[in-house]
Formats: C-alpha cells, sequence, structure tokens
C-alpha cells in the first residue's frame, strides 16, 4: 500500500459556526503542501541595501484572498441579525431574517473584516478531526486490550 495514493490534497465538509443556529460554512481542509504554496504565492523577496540582505514581506491582504478563496466554498444561515453579531453593520429598516448569500466577495469581507470568524476559521481548517470520514462501523475492542491500558 502506497500512501502517496491514500494521501488527498483538500476535502470539503459543512461546519456549523458555534452560537450562531443555522448558520453553516462550507470549508475545505488545506494541505500543508497547499498552505506553503499559498505563502509563496503572496511573498515578495526585495534587496536591502542597507543590509545588503534579501528580505522577504508577505501581503496579507493578497494572502487573506487567496486563502479565502481556498477554504472557504459556501455557506447558508448567514441572516442580517447573525452578520451583525460578527461585524458592525448597519441593519436599520432591513429584515434581519433575511439571509446574506455566500458570494468569494462577501467571503473576503466577512474573514478580513470579523476577527471572531477569521480566529474560527483558522480553528475549523487545521483541526484534521473536521476532515475525518465517519466509520460505518464501530470499533469494537477486545477485551484483553481494556485490561492492559
Amino acid at each position: 500500500m502506497d500512501l502517496k495514493k491514500l494521501m488527498v490534497d483538500t476535502k470539503a465538509v459543512w461546519v456549523e459556526f458555534p452560537g450562531l443556529p443555522g448558520f453553516e460554512v462550507e470549508v475545505a481542509n488545506l494541505s500543508r503542501k497547499e498552505l506553503t504554496g499559498l505563502r509563496k504565492k503572496c511573498t515578495t523577496t526585495k534587496f536591502d541595501r542597507k543590509t545588503r540582505q534579501a528580505v522577504e514581506n508577505l501581503d496579507e491582504d493578497k494572502f487573506i484572498t487567496e486563502f479565502t478563496h481556498s477554504v472557504v466554498k459556501n455557506w447558508k444561515g448567514l441572516t442580517l441579525l447573525h452578520l451583525e453579531t460578527l461585524l458592525l453593520i448597519d441593519i436599520e429598516g432591513q429584515d434581519t431574517s433575511k439571509e446574506l448569500e455566500y458570494s468569494l466577495d462577501n467571503a473576503e469581507t466577512l474573514v478580513s473584516s470579523s476577527s471572531e470568524f477569521d480566529t474560527w476559521l483558522n480553528e475549523v481548517v487545521f483541526d484534521l478531526d473536521n476532515f475525518r470520514s465517519v466509520r460505518k462501523e464501530p470499533v469494537v475492542r477486545k477485551a484483553g486490550a481494556v485490561l492492559q491500558e
């Protein structure tokens, strides 16, 4: 069995945002290889004449854009009332039960403007347990294994 054939670069799952019932986000896991590629894509190298060394600078805005496009695939249930808990917005005269549609632009704005959403997203995306396949059959331990523990 070859490990390379078993590996999956990315996998998307739906995860409920805690504290906002009904708001779910379809997120994709990033492999280390993909994350490194994103960082390289958003990093520029310039020569510093004073220190006479190459200096790398990460373009944070570009990184947020690329990261968001890679990990936020969709959402559902993001009402204006929910959105108001994540961002400072003006919803006066609006129906608070109206949902904000998913778009890449909306996702990018939410990630870059809401530190709570950005923090949650980073925790979810890099936690492999969120992307593991659910076993169809429960694993039954042998009696001897339980006694040895």
